[in-house]
């Protein structure tokens, strides 16, 4: 990556233009280098002003532990008296000046690489939001440094490509990177998110005008988008002059505000999912909704939604401990209803849980599980259930402490008044007996409450470490680590490879729009090489000939003059057939215009029907604003080549290239 860095920093990526255009290129490579020169001059003047010389928590003045505890990590160890300061050199608010000081500690401290790149030219500012957004808040540095250096390879690839990297695609293949990377943030992340949703207004900038926002699940909102627009496009009536944007928020006003006085006519909303076959088997490779990355878990409930797949099996857990008949409690506390051996158990496993606390060593690869509480607790219900208690001595419930609470309350009641006052020297003995009992106490209490502390937090990690065992079970890390969707296959159950056989061989119906089709990918590039279903690949692994009549699966004829899968073949027509334009539209996604995140919504011509055959390699998507581009701006030139690189060039000799995206 240093080597390509070194040789786009030479020119920026679609090469320097001429006239005034070339002036702006280098003053914008002058401002990303002074970007990074800036913020590393702000984590400077943070270093300098360190928390230690402001009052410290408990002294008179001092900064309160609400505040504490909102402050953001990376200004932990920064005096709160640096940001007004800052706020007084830069001449903004104080606000503004805590924001500008977070963004230079967390540039600064959690992305290093990100700051070489500024100055290298390989990034520009309006870059720096989204690894900002998406790498910076990892809080593993170990992903986040693996992350951000993937990230920046993967653009600094790009460029030495002539591939742009605007923004909105580095957010997205951001995102794309961090799915998958730690499957539990991921579940916790998104039940945080299901927690927060909700619907807000805020007045809009325009008089009279309001925004209306809702935050809900990616599949959710595109849903509720297609169908509204879906709603409007029924609303056929050539005197509306009402566009389709007003339609829709004329529809979603009557369908909420006056349900069941409008003529609208009921309609489905068409989603498009993406899943790899790691996905459906259980793996944490993210999925695709509508052309948006989701997480692994939500693509699966999406598919158990609409029936693609069937309920998981609940996980089995572990059964539980059995109780030791007579003293044993697993939340309490040894006291002397407890046998000596049973309190030194207990008392060898909480050293055994402060060690492996203070050491750090919990969850390591190498560290087996510590189940010796576990083992203890079950030795001792056996040794306990064995006992013979004595006949004569009654039986207490373990759990019913009123006569060790009565054995208190006499402890606690008054002697009998004797005849004579005690002495004044009596006095201070016994108060100072009292205040003794008292300090005692005290350290007996915080001495349980950090017993409580270590045994919870040595079940809370056994709990975990049962989490991981369960998910090993179901094989789901076997599916992660396979290299090919193959060896996935072979590493999933017989139960998921049915269901996943089941799937590809469902019809559409029900819910499906359309029969779940097979994306076959190569597995270097991730380009699409066809687009089939479980009928042609059962006709394509077959010999062919009419006298043969073997199934496919079991045909051992010479397979050598089949074709092999392909793009569909060419139409005789203008318009593509079927085939062909769903082929298109899912190897190219979105426009292919550099730089535009729109999806496809009309397919060109390369070379002009009827000169250029109506085929996949002389087809290539765009939105209706650069398919207009490509036709009537002038001077301009796109060139597509046999592999579905398209190469725009300027009327200012800029050139730019896109590739049909990875699957």
């Amino acid at each position: 990556m240093e080597a390509q860095s070194t040789a786009v920093a030479d020119a920026p990526v679609a090469g320097w233009a001429s006239g005034p255009l070339r002036v702006v290129q280098a003053a914008d490579r002058e401002i990303a280098r002074l970007t990074a020169v800036r913020a590393r001059a702000i984590a400077e003047f943070a270093a300098s002003r360190p928390a230690s010389v402001d009052r410290q928590p408990g002294e008179p003045g001092a900064m309160s532990a609400e505040r504490r505890a909102a402050r953001p990590a990376v200004l932990a160890g920064v005096s709160e008296w640096a940001v007004p300061e800052l706020s007084i050199a830069l001449s903004i608010s104080k606000p503004a000046a805590a924001r500008e000081l977070e963004r230079a500690m967390t540039l600064v401290h959690k992305l290093p690489a990100t700051l070489d790149a500024l100055e290298s030219g390989l990034l520009h500012t309006g870059h720096l939001f989204t690894l900002l957004e998406r790498v910076a808040v990892v809080a593993d540095d170990a992903k986040r440094a693996e992350l951000e250096r993937d990230v920046l390879a993967w653009v600094a690839a790009r460029a030495g490509t002539r591939h742009l990297t605007t923004p909105a695609q580095l957010a997205d293949k951001a995102r794309r990177m961090g799915l998958g990377r730690d499957p539990k943030q991921e579940a916790a992340d998104l039940l945080a998110a299901l927690r927060a949703r909700g619907v807000w207004v805020r007045p809009d900038r325009r008089p009279g005008m309001a925004m209306l926002e809702a935050l809900l699940t990616a599949p959710e909102a595109q849903a509720l988008v297609d169908a509204l627009g879906r709603y409007a496009d029924a609303l056929d009536d050539p005197a509306d002059t009402r566009t389709r944007g007003q339609k829709m928020v004329d529809v979603l006003l009557d369908l909420v505000l006056r349900p069941g006085e409008s003529r609208l006519p009921p309609v489905q909303a068409q989603l498009t999912l993406v899943a790899g076959v790691r996905t459906l088997l259980g793996g944490a490779a993210p999925g695709d909704v509508g052309g948006e990355p989701v997480p692994a878990e939500m693509v699966r409930a999406l598919a158990r939604a609409l029936g693609l797949l069937s309920d998981a099996p609940a996980t089995p857990q572990p059964a539980p401990a059995p109780a030791a008949a007579g003293f044993w409690d697993p939340t309490g506390q040894p006291d002397e209803s407890w046998p000596e051996h049973a309190r030194a158990d207990f008392d060898r496993w909480e050293a055994e849980i402060d060690a492996r606390a203070l050491a750090g060593v919990w969850g390591g690869e190498d560290d087996p599980p510590p189940e010796v509480q576990q083992r203890w607790w079950e030795e001792e219900a056996r040794r306990n259930a064995h006992q013979h208690p004595d006949p004569g001595e009654p039986q207490r419930d373990p759990h019913d402490d009123g006569d060790v609470a009565r054995a208190e309350a006499c402890d606690d009641e008054p002697e009998p008044a004797t005849a004579h006052a005690p002495a004044p020297t009596e006095g201070v003995q016994a108060a100072a007996r009292a205040a003794a009992e008292q300090a005692g106490l005290a350290l007996l209490h915080l001495d349980q409450a950090l017993r409580r502390a270590s045994a919870a937090a040595g079940r809370a990690w056994l709990d975990d470490r049962a989490d991981d065992r369960a998910a090993t079970a179901a094989r789901g890390h076997l599916i992660d680590a396979a290299n090919s969707d193959l060896e996935a296959l072979k590493s999933a159950s017989a139960e998921r490879r049915a269901e996943l056989a089941a799937l590809l061989d469902r019809s559409a119906g029900g819910t499906l729009v359309d029969r779940p089709r097979i994306a076959v990918v190569d597995e270097l590039t991730g380009a699409l090489l066809a687009l089939t279903d479980a009928r042609e690949l059962r006709r394509r692994s077959h010999c062919g000939q009419p006298t043969c009549t073997r199934r496919p699966e079991r045909c051992d004829h010479d397979l050598t003059g089949r074709p092999g899968l392909g793009p569909p073949p060419p139409t005789d027509g203008y318009r593509p057939a079927t085939a062909l334009d769903r082929y298109l539209r899912a190897r190219d996604a979105r426009c292919r215009f550099p730089g535009c995140r729109h999806p496809v919504a009309e397919l060109d011509h390369n070379t002009p029907a009827p000169h250029g055959p109506t085929s996949a390699c002389n087809l290539c998507g765009f939105c209706t604003n650069h398919h207009r581009c490509k036709h009537q701006a002038a001077d301009w030139t796109h060139h597509l080549a046999a592999d579905g690189t398209l190469t725009v060039t300027t009327p200012s000799g800029l050139a730019a290239a896109t590739t049909p995206p990875p699957y």
